[in-house]
């Protein structure tokens, strides 16, 4: 069935931001002194909250030093905001064009915080495709807890059946199984293939534009 929603997730999705984290990411570990993690490591965190991706690396890192890691890669990030404007994935400027012009509503549930997401689809010219956009603090159970998913339908009155996510991780995958909604999971992101096949995703694709495929 055609979805009346798509929900998409943003990094390795919508932006590709890989690079620019992981650089973050790594220069907060040697300003703070930890064991430097590799990019597969931080890689693989991406998706996650920023505090949840400390959490993750250093399993025995107290709150206090996670949430002092998380102010430190905001420090960071917010220094060279205007250098770290992400590109689009190819493929994605016109398949969102193509999608509202289907009368597909759009909207994104990502676990960047707002401020940054807001500013980054406005420089990059596509936040007027998007009628609702909830980031990490827009929501208090993060992925893969369903609620961003849940809460979106809530606000936008649609229901589960009427809806897709789309998204690079796992913990897409799974917020949308949470939920009872379809998923469509992106391999040119942070993810492989057979990750997103294994969290369950219902259909995998190598490229944007071939979500026009699936939801004709």
């Amino acid at each position: 069935m055609k979805p009346k929603i798509i929900i998409f997730d943003f990094d390795g999705t919508l932006g590709d931001t890989r690079h620019n984290i992981i650089l973050t990411l790594q220069a907060t570990m040697r300003d703070r002194g930890l064991e430097l993690r590799s990019e597969e490591e931080c890689a693989a965190t991406i998706g996650l909250t920023l505090l949840d991706s400390f959490r993750t690396m250093y399993p025995s890192m107290s709150d206090e030093d996670a949430e002092a890691c998380v102010k430190h890669y905001r420090d960071i990030f917010y220094r060279s905001i205007e250098e770290s404007i992400p590109q689009l994935f190819p493929g994605v400027a016109p398949t969102l064009e193509r999608l509202r012009d289907m009368g597909v509503v759009m909207s994104i549930a990502s676990s960047r915080s707002s401020p940054s997401l807001l500013l980054f689809i406005k420089s990059m010219g596509v936040a007027d495709y998007f009628s609702l956009v909830l980031g990490s603090d827009s929501v208090e159970n993060h992925k893969p807890h369903p609620e961003p998913v849940l809460k979106t339908l809530e606000k936008l009155l649609f229901k589960p059946s009427e809806a897709i996510v789309v998204g690079d991780m796992p913990v897409d995958i799974v917020m949308a199984r949470n939920a009872s909604v379809r998923s469509v999971g992106v391999s040119y992101g942070n993810a492989t293939r057979e990750e997103l096949i294994a969290a369950g995703a219902d259909y995998v694709i190598d490229n944007f534009a071939e979500l026009l495929d699936i939801i004709k």
